[in-house]
């Protein structure tokens, strides 16, 4: 029970990734937030991770608005008094070339990405600091290490999560917060699905050779990460104890991008 007693905001929580991480963190003994954009979904994720409705709780959650942040960990710190864990996980993806991407694409993207990690953080931050302590974790990925075609502000974003991360472990440091990066590979998630089929038409190939060509190509084994993977680094990660851990990017990738 590494995570016992700790109380963990999880954006974009309902589905994919983030729905493994609160699922894990409730398997280690933590409470969840089930931070989401449509408040139903996330309700409908606590009910399964907690049927009695101790250990999770949704709130409702436009991470780029910032009303909306601020007033969703209030509601948390309400409910369960603090916020020890926060993983910053809500994100989405637009694939096109970049002399084709709408300027409206990149901000909405950005905006998710980088506006909503910094606006979740300043929430949280405070609580964690008066409290003495807490982990933040952010999900980038393989692509804030090395560049993808197609993809200009999501590489953007996800490189900028690794700078954010940096900031935020040197000073939350005399706070006792650490703030570290997870970098996945190619996870096969209902935002992966949707790139296959927009990559093969941008790309003119097949979606066998987007999976096998594109993105398991620098793999060593030819295989997706899997959620569970990434769930139990980011347990690892939130249950650390020290500051020797701190301002970190952990790739989680099958091999793809060797530090």
């Amino acid at each position: 029970m590494m995570l016992s007693g700790k109380v963990a905001v999880i954006t974009g929580a309902a589905s994919g990734i983030g729905n493994d991480i609160a699922l894990e963190f409730v398997r280690h003994g933590a409470k969840v937030v089930i931070a989401d954009l449509q408040l139903e979904k996330a309700e409908a994720a606590a009910a399964v991770l907690d049927p009695k409705g101790e250990a999770a709780m949704a709130v409702a959650m436009d991470v780029a608005d910032e009303r909306q942040v601020e007033a969703g960990v209030e509601a948390v710190i309400k409910r369960f008094g603090c916020v020890d864990i926060l993983v910053s996980n809500a994100g989405i993806q637009i694939v096109a070339p970049l002399d084709e991407f709408k300027f409206s694409d990149w901000k909405r993207l950005l905006a998710i990405h980088l506006d909503g990690a910094f606006l979740t953080t300043r929430a949280c931050l405070k609580h964690m600091y008066a409290q003495g302590g807490g982990s933040v974790i952010y999900m980038g990925s393989v692509h804030s290490k090395e560049a993808s075609v197609l993809k200009a502000p999501y590489v953007t974003a996800k490189h900028g999560l690794i700078g954010l991360a940096k900031v935020v472990a040197k000073e939350g440091a005399a706070h006792g917060v650490r703030a570290n990066v997870i970098c996945p590979g190619f996870v096969r998630t209902p935002l992966v699905e949707k790139q296959i089929p927009e990559q093969a038409r941008e790309l003119g190939i097949s979606e066998e050779d987007v999976i096998k060509k594109v993105m398991l190509k620098e793999t060593v084994d030819g295989e997706f990460t899997t959620v569970e993977d990434v769930a139990r680094t980011a347990v690892f990660l939130a249950g650390f104890p020290s500051n020797a851990l701190t301002g970190q990017s952990i790739v989680v990738s099958h091999g793809w991008f060797m530090q």
